[in-house]
């Protein structure tokens, strides 16, 4: 697993939720936790995630429908949790596209050892995970940027170099338009590691972009800042063939 590895764990049961979320931060890894499918699709728009444990009862939609979901709009590793140990319950959630399996009650020394061979198994299989990307190349405001060359190129039609900073920065502000991101959530996205509480790099960034992208970098209108909220990335963003 790589440092700082982001964990989501999705189950009712808030004990269990809680359970889990104190021994896999004991073993350094970064957890979020959601009690319903609702919360876990909120926790997966604001934040990235290397791997989610699933309930597969859970209120509302359940566990294998979500998995379901999951598996349509990506390659988001998944465990499944259920406190049935029935086989054909084991069978279901592999075929609805569940990465591993772990039946209630369960050791969470096995549940670590789990994570890290899914992990270990699916970085191998797929090593870049951005399944919320449809394409390379977006445009905004006419501009283009190409996220795999890492070229911006502005409405005139000349190349803007990017620092690596910047452009990590970018990608998050470009797939996440029009959403209020605070700086912890920037730098979750794109550094892919635990913020610090004071770390104000992102601002520093976004100064910096500002003076690439905006008309009047001191009356931004492309990047905007919201008091006690963060920044939000204003244009309309389109993918290009």
């Amino acid at each position: 697993m790589t440092e700082k590895t982001h964990i989501l764990v999705v189950d009712d049961d808030q004990e269990i939720r809680d359970l889990v979320a104190r021994y896999l931060r004991q073993h350094d890894l970064r957890v979020r936790t959601a009690a319903d499918g609702v919360q876990m699709r909120r926790e997966l728009a604001d934040w990235a995630f290397d791997l989610v444990i699933l309930d597969l009862m859970l209120p509302g939609e359940d566990g294998l429908s979500l998995c379901r979901r999951l598996r349509a709009e990506g390659n988001m590793p998944v465990i499944m949790l259920t406190a049935m140990g029935e086989e054909t319950d084991r069978i279901i959630g592999l075929e609805m596209g569940a990465d591993d399996y772990i039946a209630k009650p369960f050791n969470p020394r096995e549940l670590l050892a789990r994570i890290k061979a899914v992990l270990r198994r699916t970085s191998q299989l797929n090593p870049t995970n951005k399944s919320n990307e449809t394409s390379d190349i977006l445009s905004f405001a006419n501009w283009q940027f190409n996220m795999k060359t890492r070229e911006l190129t502005s409405p005139d039609g000349l190349l803007t170099p990017l620092s690596a900073g910047e452009h990590d920065l970018l990608v998050a502000l470009v797939t996440h338009p029009q959403r209020v991101l605070s700086r912890e959530q920037l730098l979750d996205m794109a550094r892919g590691r635990e913020a610090q509480p004071f770390d104000r790099s992102v601002d520093v960034q976004i100064s910096r972009l500002r003076r690439k992208l905006e008309a009047d970098p001191a009356k931004p209108t492309l990047i905007t800042t919201v008091r006690s909220g963060g920044y939000l990335f204003t244009p309309q963003v389109k993918p290009l063939p």
